[in-house]
């Protein structure tokens, strides 16, 4: 005689509005099938099945996955009663070109959605879009590899050797290695404009026009309001955070968060670049204007036709660019004159990065787009001959990455490779920090690593660790689980 199993449902929340969490937690039975849903709340979230040996290891196992959520502060909720985090997307319109003559473009990928997110650097270009993928692919073109998140990306951002995209649910992955992980977890009550990250510190600039400030730690440091809502620029340094809203741009010192500074530009600000000493801001009043880091002064204005969605500049503001809501993109010399106006063919620029004479585009229509931007190209364009566009294709076996959620995704090792370095993970003071092993290291340094991964008195093998000013390490490579 057979018997029907009950199946069993536990679900968990664990919300801090003023602290960063919005998460819930859902582990249920089913004969010798344990399932656990989680992720942020007013998601799909992801999911991981385990089937036991009995019916009595599924519930033994079920209870201690609540129990540890509990003990973290996890509580028993209803679902569907709290709402999920506000999401706003840019707005944005994009009308045909009014420049004379298009751009000299070599390549375009399409990604498939609306892509707010690029990044270039010595080997790849980096591309993340709303439908949460993120493309790698060489300088010629060809793609290389694709990062799948659960969410729309709204940026991608450096930091020396690491690269980060942050997304609509809140999470900033780390796609440095093969396998992305979540670095940070930004509070429920930010509604995420735009972010970077400066020697592992995040700053996070939103819809309120606050700035909020999260540590290697993924622990909240300071946050400040500024004067002027939908703050979509945040640039950040040794000397200060550059902060850029509808009031202009104001500057904050990185310890503490006291005022520099504060700007007024002509219009509200819609994208922001920075080098050396000075920022830019490129605002809806149709101007790129350059200011001083030291005191905020505008230095030069930068004219364009339409209000301007991005800017970027050559090493040191040599040239300086700009993306308009009319699908045309700008070239001007440092003092302000313009050197060239001419069309995206492929909607307007709402990202861009140059390097190396070539500008990269990511605009309204989803598509990265490679613009030689060399002097004789450029003539060559405004006399009206172009390069046929090279549209890239998808390669049939492309390599697809996921982030790592849970130890259980980690490869494991059973001894550590010549070279690479052991970290282990401790309890202190009720929160898992993870500290080196390995002789020639600072043993009393945090090492930044990825929370969903850590697991008290487990060791990992990584690659490689860096220091950083502030007094921690940070892993450059992959990460496995020592056996």
């Amino acid at each position: 005689m057979s018997t029907v199993s009950a199946v069993s449902t536990t679900y968990l929340e664990l919300s801090q509005e003023g602290g960063g969490a919005h998460k819930f937690y859902e582990v249920t039975v089913d004969g010798r099938v344990v399932t656990v849903r989680y992720g942020r709340i007013g998601a799909a979230g992801q999911t991981q099945t385990t089937t036991f040996a009995t019916e009595d290891k599924a519930r033994a196992a079920a209870e201690r996955k609540v129990g540890e959520k509990v003990r973290k502060g996890y509580a028993p909720a209803i679902r569907g009663q709290r709402a999920p985090r506000a999401v706003t997307r840019r707005q944005v319109s994009s009308a045909p070109s009014t420049a004379r003559a298009v751009a000299p473009v070599l390549w375009r990928f399409r990604t498939g959605s609306a892509a707010f997110g690029i990044h270039v650097d010595d080997e790849r270009c980096w591309v993340g879009n709303q439908a949460g993928d993120v493309y790698t692919l060489d300088h010629e073109g060809a793609v290389l590899a694709r990062f799948s998140l659960p969410d729309g990306v709204k940026c991608l951002v450096a930091d020396d050797f690491w690269i980060y995209a942050g997304c609509d649910n809140g999470t900033v992955y780390d796609l440095s290695s093969k396998l992305p992980f979540a670095a940070y977890d930004i509070a429920a009550d930010v509604d995420i404009f735009w972010l970077d990250i400066h020697e592992g510190v995040l700053d996070v600039s939103d819809r309120q026009g606050r700035l909020t400030v999260i540590d290697h730690e993924d622990e909240h440091q300071w946050s400040r309001r500024s004067q002027g809502e939908h703050a979509w620029m945040v640039r950040a340094d040794d000397r200060a955070v550059y902060h850029g809203h509808l009031r202009g741009v104001t500057a904050y010192a990185p310890d503490g968060g006291g005022e520099l500074w504060h700007t007024p530009t002509k219009g509200g600000v819609l994208f922001g670049w920075q080098e050396r000493d000075a920022v830019y801001a490129g605002t809806a009043h149709r101007v790129v204007q350059r200011l001083s880091k030291d005191t905020g002064a505008i230095e030069v204005t930068y004219a364009c036709d339409g209000p301007v969605y991005s800017c970027a500049t050559s090493p040191g503001g040599r040239f300086v660019f700009a993306g308009d809501a009319a699908s045309s993109v700008y070239c001007f010399d440092r003092e302000g004159r313009r050197l060239w106006k001419l069309g995206t063919g492929s909607g307007s620029a709402l990202s861009m990065q140059y390097r190396d004479e070539r500008l990269y585009l990511v605009t309204t229509d989803g598509s990265l787009v490679c613009v030689d931007a060399g002097e004789a190209a450029v003539s060559a364009a405004q006399q009206g001959t172009v390069p046929a566009v090279r549209d890239v294709k998808l390669a049939a076996a492309l390599p697809t990455y996921a982030p790592a959620t849970a130890v259980a995704a980690v490869a494991t090792v059973d001894r550590a490779p010549a070279g690479a370095v052991v970290v282990e993970c401790v309890q202190e003071s009720g929160r898992l920090r993870v500290h080196v092993v390995s002789d020639g290291y600072d043993t009393s340094w945090n090492v930044q690593f990825p929370r969903a991964i850590r697991e008290p008195g487990a060791r990992y093998v990584v690659d490689a660790l860096h220091p950083s000013a502030g007094g921690f390490y940070r892993v450059r490579g992959d990460i496995r689980r020592l056996l």
